[in-house]
């Protein structure tokens, strides 16, 4: 299995993760052609609360580990869960609580790169 496919895999399975637990706006940001980007691709959901941003990360560190045995390598915001950063180095998953994600505005800053909403809900 290539490298390109493994990654495919885990952005199908956060992707999993995410929609488990009803996570909204689900953006693709594929960071491939951008030089010097920190991953391959970021991958953004939001949630309506401290809970459910929780929930939706806890989910997908869940579905990657039971299905691809892949721990993420770092994660951070656990804490207050506005945002919560999971880190899978090649994939980097940003779960965020509307207001966060609208302020920080994520694809406006990597504007560059090519973005996929793959789920839209007010």
């Amino acid at each position: 299995m290539t490298k390109t496919q493994k990654t495919d895999i885990l952005i199908d399975k956060i992707i999993e993760g995410i929609e488990e637990v009803k996570g909204r706006n689900t953006t693709i940001i594929d960071l491939r052609n951008i030089d010097n980007a920190v991953a391959e691709y970021f991958i953004i959901a939001d949630g309506t609360s401290n809970t459910q941003v929780s929930a939706i990360a806890d989910s997908i560190k869940k579905t990657v580990g039971k299905t691809l045995q892949h721990k993420p390598w770092h994660v951070e915001g656990d804490d207050n869960a506005e945002w919560i950063l999971i880190d899978y180095i090649d994939v980097v998953v940003h779960v965020m609580q509307r207001p966060v994600r609208e302020y920080y505005n994520l694809e406006e800053l990597w504007g560059d790169a090519k973005v996929m909403l793959l789920k839209n809900e007010l």
